[in-house]
């Protein structure tokens, strides 16, 4: 959605420029008067979809004030980060423990079978195979 399309639905002018407040304060307003809940049975869908072009009207208007875009445009940028910042420095040994846990249970039980598989060679064919001792 545009952002002149959405200024128009929460009832501002095309071309102006609301601070956040009044973004609010008229969804606020216009989410009062078109909620489905407030219409008869046969009323619902069409206020249904009423409500969600206002909502989307608003999460436009506040996604373009927040990335610092006033015009609101088509596009929104989003930023990919890592791991919260709570899980990014104090609990790092929560996070590597289990995978270390599964790397050495890979190598052991892998070391298990080579070993098995070496004892039952040796055992079948002891003098046939060169590269067993």
């Amino acid at each position: 959605m545009r952002g002149d399309e959405a200024r128009e639905i929460l009832g501002f002018c095309p071309n102006s420029r609301p601070n956040p407040a009044e973004v609010k304060a008229a969804y606020k307003r216009k989410a009062m008067q078109s909620h489905p809940d407030l219409f008869p049975a046969h009323q619902k869908s069409q206020a249904e979809m009423k409500f969600k072009q206002i909502s989307e009207a608003y999460s436009c208007l506040k996604d373009c004030e927040r990335l610092g875009n006033p015009t609101g445009g088509s596009y929104v940028h989003v930023a990919r980060r890592g791991a919260y910042k709570s899980y990014s420095r104090h609990n790092q040994a929560l996070i590597r423990t289990p995978f270390l846990l599964l790397i050495l249970a890979t190598v052991s039980f892998g070391g298990l079978n080579a070993s098995r598989a070496y004892r039952k060679e040796k055992e079948a064919c002891p003098s046939y195979n060169p590269f067993l001792p």
